[in-house]
């Protein structure tokens, strides 16, 4: 059982939203868990992604893969190309939804403009924020792209022809835990005894629960705990029906369902990370420390195909970059360094983004999804059997 009391020195949260939360156990006899989640992330005044702070970057609490480099950002403008040629080179559109303070965005604007000058002119790129403090970062970080930027609420998009892209979006959305016991799933609630906030599992769970593990058909092991996010199929289905024609690019850390419910996972996968320092007290820094968890990419795929999606690329992160050029670039980048000191640590740098311990490269997992394209094969996929060897000798 995980607990916290006001008095606990560890403790560093946003105290008006701990009596927000306090009220609502009080009011309800008790909160699921997605709920409590909800409210230290997106209450509207104290939640973490609401309120002005740093998040991201060495200031903030964690890293991106487009916080590493703009070599990311110049790699993914590459694939939303080969996307326009697919569409006739007409008008296009990129949603790009949960943008951070908008570097992604701005990396792939610089590339786009410097390299495809003419989809730069085509392109609308429209930004689907609800954080204020958010906007009005990416409003800054975008300045010399404001004729091809535009914000908008999710609901105010129409009929979109172009990529709907998300880059750690989804693991951020609001989860339901669950446990195993005695062959029944029971839920988390979070209630309040004696001053302090608990967790007290219950039964029957929510239906959608349930029907969410028939659909994949597996479920966490006896004893186990697990996550599970119903907001990601509500996403997945609204996404395919405001998208006309074109694609979903999705890109967060995760796993296929039968790996994310695995045996040996036994208390799930759900961390906070606050100043660059991981725990799994959720009730620690109430408001003031990311909560997150690991992305069900088979729920996304079939999510996907029930609303008319066909999945047309899903692999590790280093994959997807390699495919694009990462190896040709990362030589280039270093060929262009005249510091020998500086070379090493740009490698260094921008191997994190492929290497497959302690960087993002396996755990990071990228979902390409298409609608009305047919099933092309996209600039991602290309094999590494493809890739000049001399390219590698730079590495």
């Amino acid at each position: 059982m995980s607990m916290i009391t006001q008095n606990d020195p560890l403790n560093c949260g946003n105290k008006a939203l701990e009596q927000i939360v306090r009220q609502q156990i009080s009011r309800n006899g008790g909160i699921p868990f997605s709920e409590f989640m909800q409210l230290c992330l997106y209450h509207p005044e104290h939640g973490y992604y609401m309120h002005s702070r740093s998040r991201i970057g060495s200031q903030g609490d964690f890293f991106t893969s487009s916080s590493v480099h703009r070599l990311f950002g110049g790699l993914i403008s590459r694939q939303l190309a080969q996307m326009w040629q697919l569409l006739g080179a007409k008008d296009f559109t990129i949603v790009e939804q949960g943008a951070g303070e908008g570097h992604l965005a701005l990396d792939i604007l610089d590339a786009l403009r410097a390299n495809e000058p003419e989809f730069y002119q085509a392109l609308r790129y429209c930004i689907v924020e609800i954080s204020p403090d958010n906007r009005q970062r990416q409003a800054t970080t975008l300045l010399s792209h404001k004729d091809r930027v535009d914000w908008c609420c999710f609901e105010e998009l129409n009929a979109v022809q172009g990529c709907f892209l998300s880059n750690e979006l989804i693991d951020a959305f609001a989860v339901s835990i669950v446990e195993k016991h005695d062959t029944l799933l029971q839920e988390v609630f979070i209630v309040e005894k004696d001053s302090e906030l608990c967790e007290e599992l219950r039964s029957p769970i929510n239906p959608r629960i349930q029907e969410h593990f028939d659909s994949l058909g597996v479920e966490p092991f006896e004893g186990n705990r697990a996550e599970v996010c119903p907001e990601a199929v509500q996403w997945m289905s609204a996404v395919a029906e405001k998208l006309e024609r074109g694609f979903v690019l999705t890109i967060d850390y995760g796993y296929p369902a039968a790996e994310l419910y695995a045996p040996f996972r036994r208390q799930g996968t759900l961390m906070c990370y606050h100043q660059h320092v991981a725990n799994d007290n959720p009730y620690h820094n109430i408001g003031c420390q990311d909560i997150t968890a690991h992305v069900d990419f088979t729920l996304l795929q079939q999510c996907g195909e029930k609303s008319g999606l066909t999945t047309l690329f899903f692999a590790e992160q280093y994959r997807f970059l390699i495919g694009l050029g990462f190896v040709e670039e990362i030589v280039r980048l270093q060929q262009q360094e005249q510091d020998e000191k500086k070379a090493l640590a740009l490698r260094m740098t921008l191997k994190n983004l492929i290497m497959p311990d302690g960087g993002m490269g396996e755990i990071f997992k990228v979902l390409i999804q298409g609608k009305g394209v047919g099933t092309p094969e996209l600039a991602c996929s290309r094999s590494l059997r493809d890739i000049p060897v001399e390219a590698f000798a730079g590495l």
